[in-house]
């Protein structure tokens, strides 16, 4: 008998946390702990789990270290400014508020939270012992758009905490103009990322980086018939086949950095990420701690009856 589909969300904490911190008022406890991020994050994370009611859940950090990345390309984020100390004092909290809710925090040196969200998104759909996975990744990073696929989709917020669209494969042809999303990476190879210090190719906008890769099809097959002199090639217009051809290094660095890395070594059993399994008294506990006596009304059901008959399936 075929195993019903399970839902997974996998959230990208830093990058929700960073929205959130943005989108709403400096909101504080009466100690004067700002709490203004973390609420936000809550309030996305609750949306989230009411939505798709998840079988899983599972969320990604950043570490303060340094990338491989970083040691691939000096100039990698290197213009960022430093996180504000009002916005990293409310990480811990937020990690609080997820292990109470009995998500895993998963963090790795070395690497991103998307490269985590990566490695989790291909990993366990793999696993011929596991339920069939649909995965929804929870983020504020266009990036993670290349990850979309028939399995997967990217729940992204858009402007604050309260316009957040669901991006699947057609969503993001829409959004890119006719790119798949496996052409993301490409595209951002080209296009660059200035906030990211992913320098792309010199000259080249999100117009031509767009009509390249619908007329080839990705970076790779631009430069093979640049070099083959193919009739397209030849239509190219003489400057940007030069700036083309002057930047290919730099095309394909800026590849590599943007790509997300699906082989980060973590270690996590899917069973741990049951949603549902949960102390309710003492995360009511924690949120009024928090202050946060609005949300403890938002809290999910009981535990689901369901969870017994999940952990069956190993």
């Amino acid at each position: 008998m075929e195993k019903v589909e399970k839902t997974l969300i996998v959230i990208d904490a830093n990058s929700v946390i960073h929205r959130a911190f943005h989108a709403l008022p400096a909101l504080s406890t009466k100690k004067g702990e700002m709490m203004g991020a973390v609420y936000g994050f809550l309030l996305v994370f609750l949306r989230a789990i009411k939505e798709f009611q998840p079988d899983f859940v599972i969320s990604a950090f950043d570490t303060a270290k340094p990338t491989f990345r970083h040691k691939k390309y000096k100039e990698y984020k290197a213009k960022r400014p430093p996180m504000p100390e009002e916005l990293k004092d409310q990480i811990p909290k937020a990690k609080e508020a997820l292990l109470a809710f009995g998500v895993p925090v998963l963090e790795k040196e070395g690497f991103e939270a998307d490269d985590i969200i990566g490695t989790i998104s291909r990993l366990f759909p793999k696993k011929q012992a596991l339920p069939k996975l649909k995965t929804i990744i929870l983020s504020g990073d266009l990036d993670l758009l290349q990850l979309v696929d028939e399995q997967t989709r990217v729940y992204l917020l858009r402007k604050g905490v309260k316009d957040i669209v669901l991006y699947d494969k057609e969503l993001v042809k829409e959004r890119f103009q006719g790119l798949t999303p496996h052409q993301i990476l490409d595209y951002k190879a080209l296009r660059g990322d200035p906030s990211d210090g992913i320098p792309g190719v010199t000259g080249i906008g999100e117009k031509t980086a767009i009509e390249l890769l619908l007329k080839f099809g990705s970076l790779k097959n631009i430069y093979q018939e640049i070099e083959e002199k193919t009739v397209r090639a030849k239509s190219l217009k003489p400057k940007l086949k030069e700036t083309l051809i002057q930047y290919k290094e730099q095309a394909f660095l800026s590849k590599s950095l943007a790509q997300i890395e699906k082989n980060v070594p973590i270690e996590l059993n899917l069973r741990d990420s049951l949603f549902g399994q949960y102390d309710k008294k003492k995360l009511a506990k924690l949120l009024e701690k928090f202050e946060f006596q609005s949300l403890i009304k938002r809290l999910p059901g009981e535990e689901k009856e369901q969870i017994g008959e999940n952990l069956k399936l190993w």
